[in-house]
């Protein structure tokens, strides 16, 4: 059973006499959100899915200055708080630095909500907690803190960045317990904290909420390291999102591209370059939480991880808190790229026997290349596809480098009519198996890979003495892994141009 107390009565008495007074009179306020005072405008209520005006009267400059002079003092990031409570008022000012908008948002301890995760957090595991904005984050990292302090007597210490986990003034809210507080002056300072809390104040146990820079997760990385247990919030609403960040990946072990050998990749089933775990990951597990009742964890980090690099499905664990307070749990759908899916997952290495196909049937048109060994590679690599005789029935063209970059009729003809083209260096089946297993990759949605792919064909140009060339358009995370790829190959790169049209070209010459 959920215990909510919220303080509303302290949150109202700083409000507009006005306004406090018709939020009063109001009969769901056990849902408010927050009340918006924006100057000029009129004064707003916010419910889920919902808002209420609260007055007609607009919000005047002696109304912001009312709420301003009860509250605590605004900090550089622009929030503050009323004093032993969760309650936290944010200001948006001027160019000249005065405030013409405030939003009061009600800060609620939720009491009950640990009994979800109590398991794993009393394993003594790191434990690292994603959702979106308002899903309850901080709520449960509130009752992490008390449980722990309290209740398995731990030697607690709270990072607190903005004051939300316990609350504005020099004395902590009781929501969390005996745990001891440690404010940080400003928001880019969060990490310098962390490791003051770990060298000075000898805590089992860290809590910290938002980990947003590679310095944050450097800190936390090294806070794990020292055997302090870490419970901690982070951007994003799921693994496969944080996995995809290139700053917060640390957290999950990182992210690095490595190049396999041909018979390895072949063993594999996967083309050379592939994306591996850096190292062991700073959390032991993740929760995604959905609602206050319900969360999805993925108890083992590292495998879940390394499933996702492989392209297997990765069901996490549901958990749902009853209304009697009990703990329901179920197995999730499995997802990949973040969708759901109703394949068996698997996690164990693949092998090289026949797989059912996950792509449809390929139509390939071979120009220039050898029919009879592009079938064996097709049989070599069991790519779901056929040989064809004409371009009018191919929905993907195969040729060697020498031909695409003389363009002749039939290439031009591909090109006009949206055929994909794949460009092989040279007319061997191990060329060929790269090329069908990229096209796999592709087709499976995995845009990374193929990414690397044409990197390391660039690559091999550029070795080979071409000039400096230009790959497709990519996000900031995959261009860092192309500039990887082209670093362990010796090779310069650089980015050029401006979004969405920003890429990687690779140059000759040793990096700079």
């Amino acid at each position: 059973m959920l215990n909510v107390t919220d303080d509303l009565d302290a949150l109202i008495n700083v409000l507009p006499i006005r306004v406090s007074k018709s939020l009063r009179e109001r009969t769901n306020n056990f849902e408010l959100l927050e009340v918006v005072l924006d100057l000029g405008r009129v004064p707003e209520a916010r419910y889920p899915g919902t808002e209420v005006i609260l007055s007609d009267q607009e919000v005047t400059e002696a109304d912001i200055e009312h709420v301003v002079s009860r509250i605590g003092e605004f900090t550089s990031d622009n929030r503050a708080g009323i004093e032993r409570t969760l309650h936290r008022i944010s200001c948006i000012r001027n160019r000249k630095g005065r405030i013409v908008g405030l939003t009061c948002r009600v800060g609620r301890a939720v009491f009950g909500t640990i009994k979800i995760i109590e398991d794993l957090v009393r394993d003594e595991k790191s434990v690292l907690l994603l959702g979106r904005p308002g899903v309850g984050k901080t709520t449960l990292l509130r009752e992490v803190a008390r449980f722990l302090a309290d209740e398995l007597n731990k030697r607690v210490v709270v990072v607190d960045t903005s004051n939300e986990i316990a609350g504005d003034g020099d004395i902590p809210h009781p929501g969390i317990g005996s745990a001891r507080r440690m404010q940080v002056p400003s928001p880019q300072l969060q990490h310098q904290v962390m490791i003051e809390a770990v060298e000075n104040h000898m805590p089992e146990v860290i809590i910290i909420d938002e980990i947003g820079t590679d310095l944050e997760a450097a800190a936390a990385r090294t806070s794990a390291e020292r055997g302090v247990q870490l419970i901690a919030t982070a951007h994003g609403n799921s693994l496969e999102n944080l996995i995809m960040n290139p700053t917060l990946s640390d957290l999950v072990g990182g992210i690095q591209s490595v190049t396999l050998s041909d018979e390895e990749a072949r063993r594999r089933g996967t083309q050379k370059a592939v994306l591996e775990r850096r190292a062991p990951p700073t959390f032991d597990v993740l929760v995604e939480i959905i609602s206050f009742v319900q969360v999805a964890v993925h108890a083992n980090v590292a495998e879940v991880v390394d499933a996702i690099l492989r392209g297997y499905q990765v069901p996490a664990e549901i958990r749902e808190l009853d209304a009697e307070g009990n703990v329901r749990q179920k197995q999730a759908p499995a997802r990949r790229n973040g969708r759901d899916a109703r394949e068996t997952t698997f996690l164990e290495e693949p092998t090289r026997g026949p797989r059912a196909p996950d792509i449809r049937e390929r139509r390939i048109y071979p120009f220039g290349v050898s029919r009879q060994r592009l079938a064996q590679a097709m049989r070599e690599t069991h790519f779901p596809g056929r040989v064809v005789d004409h371009l009018d029935d191919t929905d993907v063209v195969i040729t060697l480098r020498p031909y695409y970059r003389r363009k002749p009729q039939t290439l031009h003809d591909a090109e006009g009519r949206g055929i994909p083209i794949y460009v092989v260096k040279s007319n061997t089946i191990v060329q060929l198996e790269q090329s069908l297993l990229s096209m796999r990759a592709e087709k499976a949605g995995d845009p990374v890979v193929a990414a690397l792919k044409e990197a390391e064909d660039a690559i091999g140009d550029v070795i080979n003495g071409d000039s400096a060339l230009d790959l497709g358009p990519q996000n900031a995370y995959i261009r860092r892994l192309q500039h990887m790829l082209a670093q362990r190959y010796n090779l310069n790169s650089r980015s050029m141009g401006r979004e969405p049209y920003r890429h990687v070209r690779i140059l000759p010459g040793a990096p700079e």
